[in-house]
C-alpha cells in the first residue's frame, strides 16, 4: 500500500550530513518522515524541486527585530517576513529592545508577540545585567529563551558588563552557553579621540582589532576559570580567529556575511555610514583571516546581526549615525554567492547555517533533514542570478548595503515545520511561527 504524506519535496538535490544526492523528502505532521525514492507515494501537495537544492532550514541566530519599543524601524512581523523571503526558517533575537529583555515578564511578552505572528520560528536572548545576574540560571531555562547575551563593549544602558568580575558572576550563574559581544570597553573609551567627525573610515581605527582581541582573551580566561561555555559573536579580526583556534574546548565562534564580504576602507568609501556597524568592517587582511578561520573549522555559525535603522538615523554624520545594517534577508544570497565563487562548499554552508546553530545552542529537532526532525527546509537555486535591491527588502528600514549587487544563488522556497511559507518571492501562508525548543531546558518547559 502506497504511503501518504502531507507534503513531498520531489526530485531535489538534498544536502545533508550524509552528503548530497537527488532524493525525495516526505513530510507528515510538520516532521520529516522519509528521505528517498517516493515515486509510488501520494501527498496532499507535491512540490517539484528538480534542478534545485534542498537544504535543512537556514537559521539566523543573531538578529535585532526592535520590538517592543523601536518598531518604527522593525518589528517581529516585518523582520520575520524578511527572514522567510530570504530563505531563513528560524531567528534568534537580541535583548536590547525597550523595555530590554532582562526578566521573565519581558521574555514572555516577546514570546506572546511572536506566536503565530512571526513567519518563521523564533527564540529570544535574555540580556545580562548586574541587577539580574543572580536570576540568569532561572531565566535561561524559560520557554523561548535561546540563552544569555552579554555586551562587554558599548551597547544600550545597563546591558553593558565590561569588567571581569561582572562577567565572572554571569558565568557562575548560568548552565547553558552564553553569547558575547566582545570588544574591550576600557580601550574603546581610551580611543574615542581616534574618531574623526564626518569620516566613518575612522570607525575601525577607533574600535580597533586590539580591542576585540583583548576582550576575547579576557573572556576565554574567565570561561576556563569558571568551566563554562561561551559563543563569541561577530568575530572580526584574524588575531581573534587565531586565538580562538586554540580554545575550542570552551568557545564557539560566529562570523557575519558583511564581515566576510566587505572590507575597509572601500566599504566606508562606497557606503559611508551605511557600512557603520559594531564591531566594525575591517581591512582585507582581517577578512582573509576570517575566511581562514571558516576554512579550518574555527567558525561554528553564521549570524546576520540584522540591526536595522531608518534612513534618518543613518543619515547623521559620523559618529552620530546609528551603527547597524540590515542582513537577515540577504544572508542566504550573499553566502550562496560566496559558495559559487568557491570560497566555501555548499555542505560547509549547511554546517554553518543549520547543523552548527543546532549544535552550538542545543536545539531540539532542528538542524538536519532526518526522520523525526522539524520539517524546516530552505530550497535554493544555486545557479540563479539575481540583483539585490532596496525594493526587495521587507524590513521597515527599507535598505540594504547590497543594493544593486548581482549575486549567483537564490532562495526559492522556505518551509517551516512542513508549511510552505515562501515560494518564488511571495509569502504564501499565514504566519505560524512558534518558539524553538532547546534540549537543556526541555524538562523545565
Amino acid at each position: 500500500m502506497a504511503k501518504t504524506y502531507d507534503l513531498i519535496l520531489k526530485g531535489g538535490t538534498v544536502v545533508n550530513q550524509d552528503g548530497e544526492g537527488v532524493r525525495d523528502v516526505g513530510i507528515r505532521d510538520g516532521r520529516f518522515v522519509t528521505i528517498g525514492l517516493l515515486s509510488s507515494a501520494s501527498a496532499g501537495e507535491v512540490v517539484d524541486c528538480t534542478g534545485l537544492h534542498v537544504l535543512p532550514g537556514v537559521m539566523d541566530t543573531h538578529t535585532h527585530m526592535r520590538e517592543p519599543g523601536l518598531t518604527h524601524k522593525e518589528d517581529l512581523e516585518s523582520g520575520s517576513r524578511g527572514a522567510v523571503l530570504g530563505g531563513v526558517t528560524a531567528v534568534f533575537e537580541m535583548p536590547n529592545t525597550n523595555p530590554m529583555t532582562v526578566d521573565a515578564e519581558a521574555l514572555a511578552d516577546k514570546v506572546r508577540r511572536g506566536q503565530h505572528r512571526m513567519h518563521c520560528d523564533f527564540a529570544f536572548y535574555v540580556g545580562a545585567t548586574r541587577e539580574n545576574t543572580q536570576h540568569l540560571g532561572e531565566l535561561e531555562m524559560l520557554p523561548g529563551c535561546c540563552g544569555i547575551k552579554v555586551f562587554m563593549g558599548s551597547s544600550t544602558g545597563s546591558l553593558l558588563i565590561e569588567d571581569d568580575e561582572g562577567v565572572r558572576n554571569v558565568l557562575k550563574a548560568i548552565r547553558r552557553r552564553a553569547a558575547f559581544h566582545s570588544e574591550d570597553e576600557y580601550r574603546l573609551i581610551e580611543r574615542m579621540g581616534e574618531r574623526i567627525d564626518g569620516d566613518p573610515r575612522s570607525h575601525p581605527i577607533w574600535r580597533d582589532a586590539t580591542a576585540a582581541l583583548m576582550c576575547t582573551t579576557r573572556l576565554i580566561n574567565l570561561a576556563k576559570e569558571t568551566g563554562k561555555r561561551v559563543h563569541v559573536l561577530h568575530v572580526t579580526s584574524r588575531d581573534e580567529m587565531e586565538f580562538l583556534a586554540g580554545h575550542k574546548d570552551v568557545a564557539t565562534a560566529e562570523c557575519t556575511p558583511h564581515h566576510l564580504t566587505m572590507a575597509a576602507p572601500e566599504a566606508y568609501e562606497k557606503h559611508g555610514v551605511y557600512a557603520q556597524i559594531n564591531p566594525p568592517i575591517r581591512d582585507a587582511s582581517h577578512r582573509a583571516g576570517l575566511w581562514n578561520g571558516l576554512a579550518t573549522g574555527v567558525v561554528d555559525t553564521i549570524g546576520s546581526d540584522h540591526s536595522p535603522h531608518t534612513h534618518e538615523e543613518k543619515a547623521q554624520p559620523y559618529p552620530k549615525a546609528h551603527s547597524g545594517i540590515t542582513g537577515v534577508q540577504t544572508y542566504v544570497p550573499i553566502m550562496l554567492d560566496h559558495v559559487n565563487a568557491g570560497r566555501l562548499t555548499l555542505q560547509r554552508f549547511v554546517d554553518l547555517s543549520s547543523a552548527g546553530p543546532s549544535r552550538v545552542f542545543g536545539m531540539a529537532n532542528k538542524g538536519r533533514i532526518a526522520a523525526g526532525y522539524d520539517a524546516d527546509v530552505t530550497v535554493i537555486d544555486l545557479k540563479r542570478r539575481e540583483t539585490i535591491t532596496n525594493k526587495w527588502i521587507a524590513s521597515r528600514a527599507g535598505w540594504t548595503p547590497y543594493d544593486g549587487l548581482t549575486v549567483t544563488g537564490w532562495p526559492v522556497g522556505t518551509f517551516v515545520r512542513g508549511r510552505k511559507v515562501m515560494w518564488e518571492g511571495a509569502v504564501v501562508t499565514p504566519s505560524t511561527g512558534e518558539a524553538v525548543r532547546f534540549l537543556d531546558s526541555l524538562g523545565a518547559q
